[in-house]
């Protein structure tokens, strides 16, 4: 049997290609809208992708299935539990084999158990993997976003996400009969899920690619409640914002994600095209932070391309408009196109180099971010400015300043739409990277005094512990 994992970073998910060495047949579950690691890695293994399938209708990231399939000729195999509401539009079309409880999938030697684990959603299945090369017993189970190292998947995004109102305790009750129906399998049983830390599809998810089922029965918090009320309140607990892109991704998946022809990077616009842009579409500086700080076309957003780039881009981008890159060169443009498509965001039109801000800081008319140590937070409380936290609900709890407004960075637009522009603002976060998204942002809403409190919440908390630390020797 041979087994390849894929993982993307910027989304914390995995994907996985599974063959028969024998035959050269392969599956791949769960695949990225980037099809070409799937098709690379099939060509150097040797080994024909001739199914591909998927775990459930995704919210954090546009499926490949659809697209790898059109690009290998790969049956499409989903799945046809959940009732009407959650099965996929497009099968009939794509000539899909809808799956169901019990049902396995073959290849050569290897064969993959249909198991449905409702829970995170309601079609969701977890696959069951057997090297019959080795013996029948079972090696590994494909759990997506059932089962995490250190985890479960959350129930409530048909509600917070998809708009379906009153469905998170039923889902979280379906979560906790899915864990039951574990028991009869060995402990021994690999676990390869379908996300890692950072993914907003569990709420403490580990960093760790794989487990065994054994051993989350003795760590994951979930397989120590035994009692099902008990369980539903813990899962439902806690649980962090779901980005605003999830409403989007759940109906495309759903739907029919498009399948793109192939991508290439948009010629360098030249200088003049920045007033359209500004105008019709979305202009996104993908510089980092200092480098944005430090000079910026004025109307432009600033999301860095770092690891939370695809994060943020789903939840501040709008899909209705055309968007613009200013890039410090042409790599990093085209890996940011690759991201944003990863998430749907197809509509990249045009990209504008660094000699941009060069022209206009020559010019006179870069703007630069007004920027002060988060030392200096008091000061300027006492001065009338308004200092907004952008962190999320859990790390406000944790310890916020006195008189602060609390504002988490998704949702910034919208709860300050209100506020008038002139408001002096000081945006302040844990480490300084959404406190710096955040006032690009309000810039881009026309607030005229906005103030980026760098070093951010951690760099108080380490003053403090120092202090601390230095009294407790004085005593």
């Amino acid at each position: 049997m041979l087994v390849r994992r894929f993982y993307d970073d910027r989304l914390a998910q995995a994907s996985y290609l599974i063959g028969c060495q024998q035959t050269g047949e392969a599956i791949v579950i769960d695949p990225a809208r980037d099809v070409a690691p799937y098709l690379d890695a099939a060509q150097h293994e040797g080994v024909r992708i001739t199914q591909v399938t998927e775990t459930h209708i995704h919210a954090d990231f546009m499926s490949g299935t659809r697209a790898l399939a059109a690009a290998t000729g790969a049956r499409v195999l989903l799945s046809g539990e959940g009732g009407p509401d959650w099965q996929y539009a497009f099968a009939a079309a794509d000539h899909a084999v809808l799956l169901h409880d019990g049902d396995v999938i073959t290849l050569g030697q290897v064969r993959l158990n249909v198991m449905h684990t409702p829970g995170h959603t309601p079609e969701h299945l977890a696959f069951i993997v057997v090297d019959g090369a080795r013996g029948p017993e079972p090696v590994a189970m494909v759990s997506g976003d059932f089962i995490f190292v250190g985890d479960v998947g959350r129930p409530d995004l048909l509600e917070t996400a998809a708009g379906v109102i009153g469905s998170k305790e039923g889902s979280a009750r379906a979560l906790f009969q899915s864990l039951q129906r574990l028991q009869s399998l060995p402990d021994y049983l690999q676990l390869w899920p379908g996300h890692g830390a950072g993914s907003a599809c569990g709420k403490a998810l580990g960093a760790v690619p794989t487990s065994t089922l054994g051993y989350e029965r003795r760590t994951n918090w979930a397989f120590q409640i035994e009692d099902e009320a008990t369980f539903v309140t813990a899962v439902l607990d806690g649980q962090p914002a779901p980005p605003r892109y999830f409403a989007v991704m759940k109906r495309v998946n759903r739907d029919g994600p498009p399948v793109l022809g192939g991508r290439t990077t948009p010629p360098v616009r030249a200088g003049n095209a920045l007033p359209g842009a500004l105008r019709d579409g979305t202009v996104l500086d993908i510089r980092p932070l200092d480098a944005y700080a430090a000079a910026h076309i004025a109307g432009t957003l600033n999301i860095p391309f770092i690891k939370a780039f695809t994060k943020w881009a789903g939840w501040l981008l709008p899909y209705d408009r055309d968007l613009y890159l200013i890039a410090p060169d042409a790599g990093t443009t085209a890996a940011a196109q690759v991201a944003l498509a990863s998430i749907g965001l197809d509509r990249v039109v045009g990209t504008f180099g660094p000699e941009l801000i060069t022209a206009a800081a020559a010019a006179g008319t870069a703007r630069q971010t007004k920027r002060v140590l988060i030392d200096q937070a008091a000061t300027l409380q006492n001065g009338g400015t308004l200092v907004v936290d952008v962190r999320e609900h859990d790390e406000w709890s944790a310890g916020h300043f006195d008189g602060a407004a609390h504002h988490p960075l998704g949702t910034l637009a919208s709860t300050l739409a209100t506020i008038d522009r002139a408001t002096p603002l000081a945006l302040h976060c844990h480490g300084g990277t959404r406190s710096a998204i955040g006032t690009s942002l309000l810039e881009t809403m026309g607030f005229t005094n906005v103030t980026d409190l760098t070093g951010g919440w951690q760099k108080r908390e380490t003053r403090d512990e120092r202090r601390e630390t230095r009294d407790a020797r004085r005593e």
